[in-house]
């Protein structure tokens, strides 16, 4: 569901940059006390955003038309590697490029988006009457953290599909294109600028294809956060010591800094995932379930993404060599979902993913492997992710028994 992104570069010294010629990102509501403080959260994030490298006002518009101009193109190319109809017509979701504020604004609201449902939910059966006034001004305390790690991530994230802030305008969510990050890295690796944004675009765009051929994704992703979200609760340590934690985390990993040999043992709470710690069944089947639908989706954009050659990027394999040469499979935001639900020891579940498709593609052909957004049946589950022979053959019975109806 988010670009590749790399780890911070040595590219031009930051500095105001000229606001892009997209619609604002609204900012998120306020709304009332509870166990997240959003406003203070999306106010936080804007405010310790920086603004990225350089640009004249001219080269920031023209830049966002370049930018907007790639994300149109690559639908097609999209279309033609995968082959589902739903890349024809993509007219219930919008791309927005923005800037750093811009799409940490939009974070913070994706997440309370995906979040609150189920946060809902859970503290209505727990606190009946109301929540207790320590959590509502504990809420101020997390939303401030939350605010400073998506502040962090601002400077990292080339692009993110967010499939759960929808609108009247956009009811499939939308595409969010971060405009002085992809110059930062386009600049630092010293590669053209018009290829490098359409090999982007082209995996952002596969994740939007991909909600709209399965409209019924986003509820059923929604319903495994509610699940998650309940053994969240039941953590004995706070929500805000677990995201200081994760902070440090999420910034070691983007800086490639190693990890402290001996300072988190393996039941030391404190270097878990938040959902590494849940132990009811119910949240375990769960956390597979999103572990295997997360891998399916960044490895099928992965490899659509990797299916073009030089007839469509003339520079395609330069720009794969050094990217990948930076150490940059993984974004610092996937790698912070990673750590959310307890991925950080699966470092290959996203490798795993391509692998699946390339396997099924293989076997079925890509006709054959779509019927994966037909419905949540059809999703692997985690095992057959790794076995993608499984899925092969369930597949193939299921198709056969419904000729034979």
């Amino acid at each position: 569901m988010n670009a590749p992104a790399l780890p911070p570069t040595a590219a031009a010294a930051p500095a105001p940059a000229a606001e892009p010629t997209e619609p604002a990102v609204a900012a998120t509501p306020q709304g009332p006390g509870g166990l997240v403080r959003w406003g203070v959260a999306a106010s936080t994030a804007r405010t310790l955003a920086s603004a990225g490298p350089r640009l004249e006002r001219g080269e920031a518009a023209r830049i966002v038309e370049e930018i907007r101009a790639a994300a149109n193109a690559s639908v097609e190319h999209v279309h033609r590697i995968t082959g589902l109809a739903a890349a024809r017509e993509l007219r219930d979701s919008e791309v927005l490029v923005v800037d750093r504020a811009g799409w940490a604004t939009a974070a913070v609201n994706g997440f309370r988006q995906m979040l609150e449902p189920g946060l809902k939910q859970v503290l209505g059966a727990k606190f009946p009457q109301g929540l207790p006034m320590s959590l509502k001004l504990g809420g101020y305390g997390v939303g401030a953290e939350m605010g400073g790690l998506v502040a962090f991530l601002a400077s990292h994230v080339l692009g993110q599909y967010d499939a759960f802030s929808v609108s009247a305008t956009a009811p499939g969510g939308r595409l969010l294109l971060v405009a002085p990050n992809i110059v930062q890295v386009e600049r630092a690796l010293n590669v053209d600028p018009a290829d490098f944004r359409l090999w982007v675009a082209l995996h952002e765009q596969t994740h939007r294809v991909q909600f709209a051929a399965a409209p019924w994704l986003r509820e059923y992703l929604g319903e495994q956060i509610t699940e998650l979200t309940d053994g969240l609760m039941s953590l004995p340590t706070s929500l805000r010591e677990r995201l200081t934690s994760l902070t440090g985390s999420v910034k070691r990993d983007a800086e490639g800094a190693p990890e402290a040999q001996g300072a988190e043992s393996e039941h030391d709470g404190a270097g878990l995932g938040l959902l590494d710690l849940v132990t009811g069944p119910r949240e375990k089947e769960a956390l597979s379930r999103v572990t295997a639908v997360m891998s399916l989706l960044e490895g099928h954009a992965n490899v659509v993404m990797d299916s073009v050659d030089a007839s469509v990027i003339p520079t395609v394999k330069t720009i794969r060599q050094r990217f990948e040469g930076r150490g940059a499979e993984r974004s610092a935001l996937q790698k912070l979902i990673m750590r959310v639900i307890g991925m950080a020891a699966k470092q290959k579940q996203y490798q795993d993913g391509a692998r699946f498709v390339r396997a099924a593609v293989d076997a079925l052909g890509m006709e054959g492997f779509n019927v994966v957004w037909q419905g949540r049946e059809m999703l692997p589950s985690e095992t057959e992710l790794h076995e993608p022979t499984l899925w092969v053959a369930r597949v193939g019975s299921t198709k056969q028994e419904a000729r034979m109806s």
